[in-house]
């Protein structure tokens, strides 16, 4: 079509633009809901397992333990020796994590857990034990989940992480006889004593363990993070030793763990091996 002087204007249909819009619409209303879908199946829920949780619990001290080395610490030289109640347990799925085999149903002893203990003689004391795989994306909701359960006034966070030795940046040469070693990171609120030297920059923290560390920072709660960089991927005795003296001033340890106890959560599956028949 030309206008008066000279313009060709391009002719539309009013009703192929409402189609488009409505096409973009729905299309948009699809994408929504699938997002809210994966966001729902992704999301992290806390379940109390007893009829009076469901609140915030007063608490001294929070130990929050993240890798095979700092859950196999856990279960060796603190949860073996009794006296300490499971309170409620964490549900999250993501690829890594297929989580319980029904949602609504705490995990088995030998499925990836997230689990928060309360020690009996002294209820302020609490353990988060994570044995599974917090994803990128549930790192925020999973430490705001846990971090919900437990009344922050006069509260001391100790998270204990694993790290492999092979990431960990030094100008000095690290000699087998140097690891394990431990290193530590702290808030600004944490002013107390601290078992293990400062973690060296340019090192930093990652996963689960900064996340907490991170939170505490914003909110002003005394944390400390201790580190362990171990060069064996499994877990093993000489690793899970190193967190002793990173605890020992909140718990009661065992002094020596049973060697059943020690050899179900160190034990290596037996290569298997083609070559000869």
């Amino acid at each position: 079509m030309a206008t008066f002087f000279g313009e060709v204007v391009s002719v539309y249909s009013r009703a192929v633009e409402e189609d488009e819009y409505d096409d973009m619409t729905n299309e948009d209303e699809e994408d929504e809901q699938i997002r809210r879908e994966i966001e729902e199946k992704r999301s992290v829920d806390v379940h109390w397992l007893s009829q009076t949780g469901g609140g915030a619990v007063a608490c001294s001290d929070l130990i929050i333990a993240g890798g095979l080395n700092a859950t196999g610490f856990i279960s060796a030289y603190v949860l073996s020796s009794g006296g300490w109640t499971p309170l409620a347990w964490i549900s999250l799925w993501n690829e890594r994590s297929p989580g319980s085999r029904r949602a609504d149903t705490a995990p088995g002893p030998e499925e990836p857990s997230c689990v928060l203990y309360q020690q009996n003689h002294n209820p302020s004391v609490l353990i988060c034990q994570c044995s599974c795989y917090v994803a990128e994306d549930q790192l925020f909701q999973w430490t705001e989940k846990v971090m919900s359960c437990v009344q922050t006034r006069d509260l001391t966070v100790t998270v204990l992480s694993d790290c492999s030795a092979a990431e960990y940046k030094t100008s000095d040469y690290l000699s087998e006889s140097s690891v394990p070693f431990l290193r530590s990171l702290r808030t600004s609120a944490h002013t107390g004593p601290v078992s293990s030297p400062a973690l060296e920059q340019p090192n930093i923290s990652t996963g689960l363990a900064a996340a907490v560390l991170s939170h505490c920072q914003v909110q002003r709660i005394p944390a400390v993070l201790h580190q362990c960089y171990s060069d064996v991927l499994q877990p093993d005795s000489l690793s899970m030793q190193m967190y002793r003296a990173a605890v020992s001033a909140v718990l009661k340890l065992d002094p020596s763990p049973s060697a059943d106890v020690l050899q179900k959560i160190t034990r290596v599956s037996e290569l298997q091996s083609n070559l000869y028949t």
